[in-house]
Formats: structure tokens, sequence, C-alpha cells
């Protein structure tokens, strides 16, 4: 099994104080930043775009893990990964034909990831697998923070974790909605090994104690 990864969703950081808040999950012990982006179109919501990462990679070294919540994911997708994406994920429903996106991604030389909304079945991704850096299981409707965790999360977490191993691969399995030091636990029993978490980690004083309880 992959070495577990906690990715800080910036959706829930200080957007006055980006920058620091950044640091400051880095030095709590964060491996990555999960960068959520959304178009207004594909999701109701509308955040931030490749200025934003651009500046991101600018102001931090750290692993750019950037999802894709947009109508167009390879243009778009393009173009976050020239603002300095280290892997791009995006939703299964987003494209005609996932496996040209994922082809387009490869090309802009980042990690390609694929997610699944609650509505989908997991099996929908098995196609794609061998072809994937990623897959991101969303535990939430994608769209918002601060959503409840579902608990049908684990077993379509399970439902992949199974199979990857199955094929022998090393794809790794992030989880992403409503993740705390309790339902962290459901979610690695299940066989996740990357956690976003938002609030659970930028909403707390003790940074450093609640990446802590992620892991332990």
């Amino acid at each position: 099994m992959n070495e577990l990864v906690i990715a800080p969703s910036i959706l829930s950081a200080d957007f006055a104080a980006l920058g620091e808040d950044c640091r400051s999950v880095e030095h709590a012990g964060a491996d990555w930043l999960h960068v959520d982006v959304m178009d207004g179109h594909f999701v109701p919501n509308l955040t931030i775009g490749p200025v934003v990462v651009e500046s991101l990679r600018k102001a931090s070294s750290m692993f750019l893990d950037c999802h894709l919540m947009v109508a167009d994911p390879l243009e778009y997708g393009r173009r976050i990964a020239k603002a300095g994406a280290d892997l791009v994920s995006f939703h299964l429903e987003a494209a005609m034909d996932p496996g040209a996106v994922i082809d387009g991604l490869r090309e802009c030389g980042v990690q390609v990831g694929l997610v699944i909304n609650p509505g989908r079945s997991p099996e929908e991704i098995f196609p794609y697998l061998e072809r994937l850096d990623l897959v991101l299981v969303m535990s939430i409707w994608a769209g918002f923070g601060g959503q409840k965790f579902m608990d049908s999360a684990p077993g379509r977490i399970e439902t992949l974790a199974n199979q990857i191993q199955h094929r022998g691969l090393k794809t790794r399995l992030e989880v992403d909605g409503g993740i705390n030091a309790t339902t962290s636990r459901l979610v690695r029993d299940a066989g996740a090994d990357t956690l976003v978490a938002g609030t659970a980690i930028f909403g707390q004083t003790d940074r450093l104690t609640a990446i802590q309880s992620l892991r332990a």
C-alpha cells in the first residue's frame, strides 16, 4: 500500500492570507496542497483558477493536487498544468471521452487523476485504472465544502482498493469530503491512502495536532 498522504484543501484556508496559511500546514506536516478548481458551470460554485495556482507555485514547493470541477477538463486542465500543478484530476461525467482527456493532460507533464461523485459507480473507473496516478472518491457531492461525510463512501473505496490491489497497481486512492479524525479511520480501513481535509485542518488553531490526528 502507498504511504499515507495528508492533503489540506485550501478551500477552507483564509484567502486573505493564503500563502501564510499554506506555509502553516506545510510546517505542521502536511504532504500536499489540495486545490479545488470550480468554474460555476459544472458545479454552481466558483472558486480559483490558473492565476491562483501560479501564485501558489511561486509561494510553495509543495505538491499541488488540483481537483477540477469544470465543464471542459482538458482545456482548463492544460491551463492549470501550465500554471504549476503537479497532479490534475477531473470528473468522469465531465468528459465525453475520459481517455482522451487523460492522454491530453499527460502531454502537459502532470500526473492525472479521475474523480467520481457519490452518484457514480466505482466500476466505471475500472477501464482507466492502469492509466491513472490517482482516483478521487468524493464522500460528499462536489461543489461546496463543509458537507457531512456520506456513509456509502467506505464501501465504494473498498471496491476500488480491491481492484487496484488485484491488478498490482500503485494508483493512489484519495477521498475528499467530511474527513476528520473519526472518518479518516473509516476510509483508511477501506483502503484510502490520500486524505483531503479542509475545516479539519485549516479550521483548527493547532494544525500540527489536527494533522497528526488524521495520521493516528
